[in-house]
């Protein structure tokens, strides 16, 4: 079978199994999430035994040992599957979901209906786990969806795709409502954004080359988020102990999520009492310091910050410095620089909270609080399959209620319209 037929093929058949979740019960999606967690428990040893194959190419690719990580499956990352299977079963179902009802003159009612949005795919790099998640997200919210992983996990995700299918056809559900691409040639992601018949939208999880690509290419829509340049601004009146606690945070609890602080704004007022103090903890991390020349004068650690310094995601043991004038300039070096994903006010002031909060265009704002906080399970939405910093459909963490759109639902007793 040629790859386009191949690739028509998947799509008809995401697109027939999208019509039977749509009316699925929740009881037969949650039956459907704990039938996959089941084989995956029987499936374990099989499923190390292919992820070696993985790990073993790998290496003979020169995969470095961060890339070989990720992609490792071991006992506690299959359990941890297995859980999220679970705790995605005890989410409250979103679709059916009716609300804004109201009576209008006519008599008629108004209201609106969750649905699913159909047929999703998803292009995703390296971690295994991913298909998991992925699966078990888009079913529950009524999705049906065509996964496709990168080729270093190509053994891994097949394997899953195994489990997935056997769960699906214990619970009555189509086998095809959650799909695997079974090749690792490049041109059927070319295909899979290109076929707006079949699919309603494309999720993309990797690099920024990938996410700009897919973008790029794709002729049906697309919920991405390029980068995480994340920002902390530390007003004049930020209760400086708590400002100090958060900037570490933000910035050392994990380097490498799309979460972490990448630039610390501190207002001019407070920088000299507030500057020295943090940098000495940044060093006791490793930090690398780049800045301002400002900073640079209250501290002679931080090196010069360069035009790209302000528009880098480091994701790396590295934070830029600038001191502002003031709030104003912090919100036009936030929107002028940052990626629209988190950024953060320490600051005891009501009214510059609400400034701020208004005046940063970005999917989170944090106030008194580290922008690690950005995450689907920190604010309460369970599992979440990224972080859109688009404005439309979804913007932020994208979580069930993210893979769903609304439909208009007027009820009548047999009303006619007069005029």
């Amino acid at each position: 079978m040629s790859l386009e037929s191949y690739m028509n093929q998947i799509g008809q058949q995401a697109r027939a199994a999208s019509r039977l979740l749509a009316k699925a019960s929740t009881k037969q999606k949650n039956s459907a999430l704990f039938a996959m967690a089941n084989a995956l428990e029987t499936a374990r040893p099989r499923l190390i035994e292919e992820n070696l194959k993985d790990m073993d190419n790998g290496r003979a690719k020169g995969l470095d040992d961060a890339l070989l990580d990720r992609l490792l499956l071991n006992d506690a990352r299959i359990d941890g599957m297995i859980e999220g299977l679970k705790q995605v079963a005890a989410l409250p179902d979103p679709i059916g979901e009716i609300s804004n009802m109201v009576y209008l003159p006519s008599g008629i009612q108004r209201g609106q209906m969750r649905v699913p949005l159909g047929v999703i795919g998803i292009i995703y790099e390296s971690r295994p786990n991913v298909t998991i998640d992925a699966a078990s997200l888009c079913l529950k919210s009524g999705n049906a969806t065509v996964l496709r992983g990168g080729s270093e996990a190509f053994y891994s995700n097949q394997a899953i795709a195994e489990a997935i299918v056997k769960g699906l056809s214990e619970s009555g559900l189509p086998e095809h409502a959650v799909q695997v691409l079974n090749t690792t040639n490049r041109e059927a992601v070319g295909k899979l954004i290109t076929m707006p018949d079949y699919v309603d939208v494309i999720v993309p999880r990797g690099g920024k080359g990938l996410i700009k690509r897919i973008s790029q290419d794709a002729r049906v829509p697309v919920i991405k988020h390029l980068d995480g340049n994340c920002h902390v601004y530390i007003d004049n009146e930020a209760d400086l102990d708590k400002a100090f606690n958060i900037a570490l945070n933000a910035k050392t609890r994990r380097y490498g999520v799309c979460g972490a602080m990448e630039s610390l704004l501190i207002h001019e007022n407070v920088a000299k009492e507030f500057l020295p103090r943090i940098v000495s903890a940044y060093q006791e991390k490793n930090v690398e310091l780049v800045g301002c020349v400002a900073s640079q004068t209250i501290s002679s650690v931080i090196g010069e910050a360069s035009e790209d310094d302000w528009h880098t995601e480091y994701l790396a043991p590295k934070l830029s410095v600038k001191i502002v004038n003031d709030i104003d300039e912090a919100m036009h070096h936030i929107n002028k620089y940052g990626s629209h994903h988190t950024d953060a006010i320490v600051s005891q002031n009501y009214s510059k909270i609400r400034i701020f909060m208004a005046g940063v265009d970005s999917s989170s704002v944090m106030v008194n609080a580290s922008t690690q906080f950005a995450d689907g399970f920190e604010y309460g939405l369970g599992a979440e399959i990224g972080i859109s910093t688009d404005k439309i459909h979804v913007r932020g963490p994208v979580g069930l209620v993210g893979l769903t759109s609304q439909k208009y639902i007027v009820l009548g007793d047999g009303h006619t319209r007069d005029n």
